[in-house]
């Protein structure tokens, strides 16, 4: 079967000008249709022409081997449409080659978001099916009116959802793949007529500014896959980074992988409505790394090893691990360490410190709410598991403090992760009331005058808050987090186990009565800047 694929392209453009010459994602915007083209060679016998009038056009097209046609005057005016173009095209290739084609395939130079594999598989329904002519569209049903003499009036019966409404094919400019016989000068499309569908994603076609930007966006879109991990004496807080990173990179394909041990993290993941897979060893993990062949590849799981590592970077270009201080940090292309600073062993591909912390949207539009000289307002909260129930040991604390302290709200935080949420309930006579799972920790923080919370990402949150806090560190390894200290704003009293309960409501109370201290830490919470992080770390992952 003898194709010719015919990419016809004009050098002039009103609306973009120059665009099927102008770099896009680092090539001239017409070599994708010319690229796609060349990959039909090795199933089919083809030959590509360019029709154009351009010089420049013909002399980036000639450079990839493909045939010039000249398009003369009379064809390249505004109002002149594509058929007699193809036709012309058509018939001095027949000449040139001395040959008659069987097929031909008109592509757009401007449908640069075209898959390879979409046309293949598109030619193959057009053989199958014995159709005179197939044509590329895009299925886009959509509730819609006309104009019928001189009155709107609706294109529907009754008004349906979206996707209850029939299909409504647009077409793109991706292909349309006709039979020889029934190519003219007046027309493409025989009797025998059928659509091939393809997805959004792939039916862009470049004829506005907002059409370059989407294209753009399209073609740089990168495969992530998240490693993370969720469970309760880990905690939380490698899911929730991670979910919160995977907002931000909208039109990127993302993936999460965990393991059968994360059963906290697994029903998370699942209520987000990501792509996730579940493993249970690397083995398994090795099968979807194979399958999917990311990009990129983030780490949030602790301390890797050298072999974990090695093993990811036979499937990935790309690297980036989260507070990872094991072998295999050295490995990555960047690991990130907010929460730990000048750790031994570290190499030259850390970026470590409060630069680098992912704050959550909410706390980007949320205001520290202004200094109160009386503390009226404690957010207690200990992250999304709790596992040693620090908890219930300032339960405790608060409830005693309530006589020294009588016009003070003590507000709980609790994760949904925390097995001993069912045990508490509101102590409504002591100000100490229960929030579980609550969404917008911030909401709570806004109001709060003092804080206590353990040594993790949550120091952060209060910092950009502007709450002064005091910390209990949950297991030696938050013990290690340097930015819970005094010149941040924070009175660290260290390991919560070994700190017992009058120890922590004394220094609870003494703050509480000491405003000029809670205002100096409160100054050195807010010193820090830290809503540039997430730009920081975005662009780390993506390594713009």
């Amino acid at each position: 079967m003898n194709i010719l694929a015919v990419i016809p392209a004009r050098g002039g453009s009103k609306r973009i000008p120059r665009k099927n010459v102008r770099i896009m994602c680092g090539k001239p915007l017409i070599l994708y249709s010319i690229e796609n083209a060349a990959e039909l060679k090795s199933d089919y016998d083809v030959d590509i022409a360019v029709s154009t009038d351009d010089e420049e056009l013909a002399l980036i097209a000639g450079d990839r081997g493909v045939d010039i046609v000249e398009r003369g005057e009379e064809l390249s005016a505004d109002n002149i449409t594509l058929d007699p173009v193809i036709y012309d095209a058509l018939c001095k290739m027949e000449k040139r080659k001395d040959k008659t084609y069987d097929v031909v395939i008109t592509m757009q130079a401007t449908s640069p978001t075209l898959k390879p594999e979409t046309l293949k598989n598109a030619i193959k329904y057009f053989v199958d099916g014995g159709y005179d002519t197939v044509i590329s569209v895009v299925n886009k049903p959509h509730l819609s009116w006309t104009k019928k003499d001189g009155k709107i009036v609706k294109n529907y019966e009754k008004r349906l959802n979206s996707q209850e409404l029939p299909a409504n094919y647009l077409e793109t400019g991706g292909f349309v793949i006709a039979k020889r016989s029934v190519v003219t000068k007046d027309t493409r499309i025989g009797e025998n007529v059928s659509v091939f569908e393809t997805s959004p994603q792939e039916a862009v076609d470049i004829d506005t500014d907002e059409d370059w930007i989407n294209a753009e966006a399209i073609l740089g879109r990168k495969k992530i896959l998240f490693r993370c991990v969720g469970e309760r004496k880990l905690g939380m807080g490698h899911i929730y980074r991670c979910l919160s990173i995977a907002y931000k990179l909208v039109g990127h394909e993302l993936l999460f992988v965990t393991d059968t041990k994360s059963e906290m993290g697994i029903e998370r993941l699942r209520e987000s409505f990501f792509p996730m897979k579940v493993v249970s060893d690397d083995a398994e993990y090795e099968e979807v790394l194979r399958e999917y062949c990311p990009d990129i590849i983030v780490n949030d799981v602790l301390n890797t090893t050298e072999e974990f590592i090695s093993l990811e970077r036979k499937y990935t270009k790309r690297i980036v691990n989260f507070e990872d201080i094991g072998k295999g940090a050295a490995l990555a292309d960047v690991v990130i360490n907010a929460l730990y600073e000048n750790h031994p062993g570290k190499t030259g591909n850390v970026r470590e410190g409060s630069d680098y912390y992912f704050i959550r949207d909410e706390f980007l539009e949320q205001k520290p709410k202004e200094f109160s000289e009386e503390c009226r307002n404690v957010v207690i909260m200990f992250g999304g598991s709790d596992p040693v129930d620090l908890t219930g040991k300032l339960v405790r604390v608060c409830s005693e403090l309530h006589g020294a302290m009588p016009e003070c709200e003590f507000h709980f935080i609790t994760g949904f992760g925390y097995l001993k949420k069912d045990d508490l309930h509101d102590i409504p006579e002591k100000n100490i009331f229960i929030h579980n799972d609550v969404k917008r920790v911030s909401t709570f923080m806004k109001k709060a005058d003092l804080a206590v919370t353990s040594q993790g990402r949550t120091i952060y949150e209060l910092a950009s808050m502007g709450v002064p806090a005091v910390v209990l560190a949950q297991n030696e390894r938050e013990t290690e987090h340097v930015f819970a200290g005094i010149h941040n704003g924070f009175i660290n009293l260290g390991l919560g186990e070994n700190i017992d309960e009058e120890s922590i409501g004394k220094t609870m109370k003494w703050l509480a009565e000491t405003p000029n201290v809670r205002r100096e830490m409160r100054a050195a919470e807010l010193k820090h800047s830290l809503a540039k992080g997430q730009q920081r770390v975005i662009d780390l992952i993506l390594e713009n």
